[in-house]
């Protein structure tokens, strides 16, 4: 489990009524819950989008969408229902966000539903969790019978005629259904694999209806952005990145924890003065910025690097998920790849030949390689296969393996030869050579 941990150089937002009992309806309400909704209310969906689009709040699951710009694309007028759909199968190796705002802030994420709701016209929001936070779901759905009691769900909504309703849902432990369309067709009861698109969600999606999907740490920021005032909060972080971000901060650090830090915080500084630097006085060796799924950088690569969407990206790799993982220099990175690349095997749902045949043929190579039975063609021949994953999969699974491993072998190559021609590896006392 996380741990709740502060720095001084946190911007306490989406983390500000963590510890302080936010769970119980009531206390959230004097903390000042669902005032946010109350000004949604007043000023009305074009008013709510604008100021979603000013705040430049970025999607906090991966691709880091522009939210406001999102809920625009839902066509005003529908024959069918629109949904909000609340994106919270946590399942990214290495991120761990999402899972303490449901643990200390659930209501924040029921108001966030509630707002887009209104934005779009919707009438009814699921909440989706991780199949592994099923003790988290009691504390949700506690939440949403609570809300209905206060009549802040349901119908007539505050005094208004707004109408909304929650209904909150599980997975059964699959990586797949955190894409967004393997996510619609779980919760309409089939197996979670994704759609092709186009359509895309916003105008075809869950049940065919319009569908608005969201992480769950961006829906949890609404209602605070809502309160702050768009300016307010986009002055918080970078240029066309705003507000804050909850790093999961993990691997080889003193003080690993979720820290809720400025978009664009150094990740350098992150690591060594928020983390407390490389456990045991070790040195860094590389970094993984943004979940299992996004290329590694070494050291110089994070010198000035800050912690927003574009200047990761300019840096060659992705801000993901926000989970930051350490790796210092006693790590095999031939292992760790096969490590990363085992549970893309493991959580690919087949569905893909690119997908289903390549992540296993890259764990039956990097197997053998850290065993020290590989040839120097060996790799060449994981570069050309994670190269042909690449862009060729009906959704970014593919791309999350291929991604890592290409970061690996190009970044590490020396590395990889030092395991050449039956030699063991540097960092491992024993070896042994799976089936493959």
């Amino acid at each position: 489990m996380p741990r709740l941990v502060s720095h001084p150089d946190e911007v306490k937002i989406v983390t500000r009524r963590f510890g302080m009992g936010a769970t119980d309806i009531n206390k959230y309400v004097e903390l000042g819950g669902y005032q946010a909704l109350a000004k949604c209310l007043a000023q009305g969906p074009e008013w709510t989008i604008n100021e979603m689009k000013a705040s430049n709040l970025r999607g906090r699951g991966g691709a880091g969408f522009p939210t406001g710009l999102k809920w625009s694309f839902v066509p005003k007028q529908s024959p069918k229902p629109k949904y909000v759909l609340v994106n919270g199968d946590e399942s990214e190796p290495g991120t761990c966000k999402d899972h303490l705002i449901f643990l200390h802030d659930p209501h924040a994420v029921i108001e966030g539903t509630m707002i887009a709701g209104l934005a779009i016209g919707a009438k009814v929001g699921f909440i989706y969790l991780r199949g592994e936070y099923r003790y988290l779901l009691e504390i949700m759905e506690r939440a949403v019978a609570d809300a209905y009691a206060k009549g802040i769900l349901g119908k007539n909504i505050l005094g208004s005629d707004f109408e909304f309703n929650v209904i909150t849902q599980t997975g059964a432990g699959a990586y797949e259904v955190g894409e967004e369309s393997a996510l619609m067709e779980s919760l309409e009861g089939k197996r979670g694999v994704p759609r092709i698109k186009p359509p895309f969600p916003a105008v075809v999606g869950l049940y065919g209806g319009p569908t608005v999907i969201n992480n769950a740490e961006t829906i949890a920021t609404v209602p605070h952005v809502i309160s702050m005032g768009a300016a307010e909060y986009a002055a918080v972080g970078t240029e066309r990145n705003g507000g804050t971000r909850l790093f999961g901060l993990s691997g080889h650090v003193e003080r690993p924890g979720v820290y809720e830090l400025p978009m664009g915080y150094n990740l350098k500084k992150m690591i060594y003065e928020v983390g407390g630097g490389i456990r045991g006085g070790r040195k860094l060796k590389a970094v993984v910025p943004g979940g299992s799924s996004t290329p590694v950088l070494l050291p110089e690569e994070i010198e000035n690097l800050g912690m927003d969407f574009d200047q990761v990206g300019k840096a060659g790799s992705m801000l993901g998920s926000g989970g930051v993982v350490v790796i210092d220099d006693q790590t095999c990175i031939v292992e760790f790849a096969l490590r990363t690349i085992s549970f893309y095997q493991h959580e690919s749902c087949g569905w893909c030949i690119p997908c289903r045949e390549g992540t296993d043929w890259l764990k039956k190579s990097l197997t053998r390689f850290h065993a020290g039975f590989g040839t120097e063609k060996d790799i060449d021949n994981i570069r050309y296969i994670a190269e042909n994953m690449m862009g060729r999969t009906f959704c970014p699974l593919g791309d999350a393996a291929a991604m890592p491993t290409l970061g690996f072998v190009k970044k590490f190559r020396k590395e990889f030869e030092d395991h050449l021609n039956g030699k063991p590896c540097p960092f491992a006392k024993h070896v042994e050579l799976a089936v493959v």
